[in-house]
């Protein structure tokens, strides 16, 4: 695996591991399907996702409102004011993501959807090779997420989930929460588990 940019020059909160496994899955996954993740932050996934993407020219539709999730807001535990717009009091990780897209020259691979999720899978009919879940981590966003773009993964096709964490004390624990009920679900099978980041194919 090269990546076009050096990756530790994207904000974001990807272990390499999860990185690596990441590209590997997308790689077989966008061979005849786009992909897609929730939750792109300022791009650290999208690099990984969108490299293997390009290589067989694909697209990696890229679903973020770019107003941060909940433990990224002022006073909260992950916020970053580099990424605060103190004009309108609020997160914008948009353009930190687009720099990063034009670094890694994935413009015309990489497609944002600057919307919720919800919203943008109102009218969604594409079915998708891969999927990978990282968005807001408060339960009704992580259901959200789920119960919206599950669905539209093909047979074959792979579900990723980041930020498993079994014991509560470790993390929040909306991610694992529905990574098993996708496993309770009989539609998906576990692949693996890297890190905290669970990857299951569907079967159903």
């Amino acid at each position: 695996m090269q990546l076009p940019i050096n990756i530790d020059s994207v904000k974001g909160f990807l272990h390499p591991d999860e990185g690596k496994a990441l590209y590997d899955y997308a790689l077989e996954c966008s061979q005849s399907k786009a992909i897609m993740e929730i939750g792109s932050y300022c791009g650290k996934s999208s690099v990984y996702l969108g490299t293997a993407a390009q290589l067989n020219k694909s697209t990696l539709f890229a679903v973020d409102h770019h107003r941060g999730s909940e433990e990224h807001q002022f006073g909260e535990e992950y916020h970053d004011p580099d990424v605060y717009d103190n004009d309108v009091q609020m997160i914008d990780t948009f353009k930190a993501f687009r720099w990063a897209m034009k670094e890694a020259r994935l413009e015309d691979t990489v497609v944002p959807v600057v919307a919720p999720s919800k919203v943008a899978a109102k009218h969604w009919h594409t079915p998708l090779g891969m999927l990978f879940i990282d968005g807001g981590h408060s339960m009704q966003a992580a259901l959200d997420d789920y119960r919206c773009w599950a669905p539209q993964i093909a047979i074959g096709g792979v579900l990723a989930i980041h930020d498993l964490f079994p014991n509560p004390e470790e993390g929040g624990q909306a991610p694992i929460t529905i990574w098993r009920m996708a496993l309770a679900s009989g539609l998906f099978e576990e692949i693996e588990v890297v890190g905290t980041l669970g990857f299951a194919r569907r079967i159903a």
